[in-house]
Formats: structure tokens, C-alpha cells, sequence
């Protein structure tokens, strides 16, 4: 997967430059913020499935944590220390400190954020990718074929998921959702120094109200009004 969507990603990228394709053409891409259990991940691939099937000349992709693995190769690192740099709560550690004098291949903290944002604008400027979290809808809002989703649900419905997901007792899946949460407030503040950027969002869905089928036929419905595919010919399947 790792090296088809590298391929992908330059061939993309080429294309953009030799065409010279102006700001408000680049793009198409779509971007899912989601709370810890509203199952993002699962909905991007079933939209992306859904496009797909409508016979596009381009083929739509999921973007997530090959951000991290793109970002890892650029710095030479491994994808996980990117990871674990950018989710962490508490910065700069008397551990850390010592590493940066002491290992020639440290890289710093604003370094690897400056490497995963251009990364993330990469995929976003290709088009035809769906990003999930990492803070896409921020990092692509001044793109105009673009289409910014927030899926949020109540705590027991979270829950729920979680236990059925990862099959976890009540308990246990309440303390990951509070870890996981906190990981991703700290990776927004690292990418935009912000923790909440509502104002960016196209829609929000709350997937206590919704099935999973009933959330991607609004989600593409909504696709379909905003215009973002404009410039693409394809046949239009009912469902």
C-alpha cells in the first residue's frame, strides 16, 4: 500500500506542475474529522468505494497513517517516531533534550510538523484522496474542490463502538477514548496550533442518528451539491 500510493502521489503531483493547473483546480479531495468511535476510517473506505463504483477516470484512495509512513521517509526516520512525536501530550522531555546534542539524526519536533503538513498538502493538492484526521480539513481549507466532513457522536455511543470494535470491557474502553482524544487534541495543536477549527467543516453528522449506510448516502448527496467532482465526467449510479 505504501509504495502504490507513493507512485500515486508523484505521478499526481507531476501531472499538477507540467499542466500548471491553477489554485481552484487542484484537488478534488475530502476530508473526515471524527471523534473516537464514530468509525472514520471504516466510512472513508466505504465512500471511497461508493466513487470509485461511478466510474471515475481516477480512482479515489484513503489517506491516513501513510502519512506518517511519507513523512518517515522524507526525514528518515521511522513512521512511529514521527507518530509519537506528534501525539504527545507533554513536550520536550529532559530525555529529548539530550538526544538533540547527542544523536546527528534528531530532528526536531517543528521540523517533522513542517514535513507531515506538507505531506498532507501534497495528497490534498493531488486530489482524489480521502484524508482522515490529521488535521486535513485544516490544511486543505483554501483548496475549492474540497469537501470537509466532522462525524461526532454522545459518549455511550462511542463507547459502544469501541467495546464492540476492539472488544474491550465498559471501563476500558471509556479510558481509550479519553487517551486517544487527548492524542489527537495534542496533534491539532502541533499541526495548527489550535484545538478546534468548527468553522472549516462543510458537515457534521451525528452517527448516533445515522447508519452507516444513511451517513455515506448523505455524505454523498452532499458531495453532489457542493460541486467538487464538477469538472468529472462520470455516470451517476442510483442506489
Amino acid at each position: 500500500m505504501e509504495n502504490i500510493l507513493t507512485t500515486y502521489l508523484n505521478k499526481r503531483l507531476n501531472e499538477l506542475e507540467f499542466l500548471k493547473i491553477a489554485k481552484q483546480d487542484q484537488g478534488p479531495v475530502i476530508t473526515i474529522s471524527r471523534e473516537v468511535g464514530c468509525e472514520g476510517l471504516i466510512l472513508a473506505n466505504k465512500i471511497s468505494q461508493r466513487l470509485n463504483r461511478r466510474n471515475l477516470i481516477n480512482q479515489w484512495r484513503v489517506v491516513s497513517k501513510d502519512i506518517f509512513r511519507e513523512s518517515a521517509r522524507e526525514l528518515d526516520l521511522e513512521p512511529e517516531k514521527v507518530r509519537q512525536i506528534l501525539k504527545k501530550t507533554d513536550k520536550y522531555t529532559f530525555d529529548e533534550i539530550l538526544e538533540a546534542f547527542s544523536n546527528r539524526n534528531y530532528k526536531s519536533e517543528r521540523i517533522i510538523t513542517k514535513s507531515v503538513i506538507k505531506i498532507i498538502r501534497n495528497f490534498a493538492i493531488a486530489g482524489y484522496c480521502i484524508i482522515v484526521g490529521r488535521a486535513g480539513h485544516v490544511i486543505a481549507k483554501d483548496i475549492n474542490n474540497a469537501f470537509h466532513i466532522r462525524l461526532f457522536a454522545p459518549i455511550d455511543y462511542r463507547v459502544q463502538a469501541i467495546m464492540k470494535n476492539n472488544k474491550l470491557q465498559q471501563n476500558d474502553a471509556l479510558n481509550f477514548i479519553q487517551k486517544i482524544d487527548k492524542e489527537r487534541i495534542a496533534f491539532r495543536k502541533a499541526i495548527q496550533n489550535e484545538t478546534e477549527d468548527n468553522d472549516f467543516f462543510d458537515l457534521h453528522i451525528n452517527r448516533a442518528s445515522f447508519g452507516e449506510e444513511e451517513t455515506i448516502d448523505i455524505i454523498e448527496h452532499a458531495i453532489e451539491k457542493k460541486q467538487i467532482l464538477k469538472n468529472e465526467f462520470y455516470k451517476v449510479q442510483y442506489y
